[in-house]
């Protein structure tokens, strides 16, 4: 009578160790197919994001390419002439995609811009030995000088680059304090980086 009782806590226990056996069992198969629909799951997305990169390719290489320079504002002037006290020099456009309107380049974007300006001032004998070559800029409101330089008869080389943060919808004029000849004035304007553009 006591074997029985053995027995059967020896079946009991094998039944339950069959039973944990066969719950791991499960539970380590449930895993692989959690794991086997996760990585379907994955490779599903990537398929589709590579699907997308191709199909935005393909439609940007059908577009037609713009040159890079008509992306970018920028203007060249070159000016050989008389300027007078006060008022601005009259400047005309010879390359670039910035307009020149008025003897002013007109500003349309917000942004920094390189600005570089050489050439040679000659002042009559009758005027002082010294002239203010100024750059204005002018916006609805007012007109502020952006840089003055004094140019000395003796001396009378201009050279400036400098970078300058410009609003959309000014106006870049250039001036001198006296009557003079300017002689092969190049002036270029170039957008470094664009913020808004109206």
């Amino acid at each position: 009578m006591e074997r029985q009782p053995d027995v059967e806590s020896r079946n009991q226990d094998q039944m339950d160790r069959n039973r944990e056996h066969a719950e791991d069992e499960w539970k380590s198969w449930q895993r692989r197919q959690v794991r086997n629909t996760l990585h379907l799951v994955s490779a599903a997305a990537q398929w589709i994001l590579l699907l997308a990169c191709l199909i935005y390719i393909g439609i940007g290489s059908l577009q037609p390419s713009t040159p890079r320079s008509d992306q970018v504002l920028w203007t060249h002037i070159r000016y050989t002439g008389e300027s007078i006290k006060g008022a601005a020099v009259n400047l005309t456009a010879e390359v670039g995609s910035i307009q020149v309107r008025n003897g002013s380049i007109i500003i349309t974007c917000d942004g920094l811009y390189l600005l570089s300006l050489k050439g040679i001032i000659f002042l009559p004998d009758s005027e002082k030995d010294l002239l203010k070559l100024t750059l204005w800029k002018t916006d609805k409101m007012r007109s502020t000088a952006l840089w003055e330089q004094p140019v000395w008869v003796s001396g009378n080389a201009v050279n400036l680059t400098i970078v300058l943060y410009l609003f959309s919808e000014d106006n870049i004029t250039l001036g001198t304090s006296s009557n003079a000849t300017i002689g092969d004035l190049s002036f270029s304007l170039v957008l470094l980086s664009p913020f808004i553009c109206s």
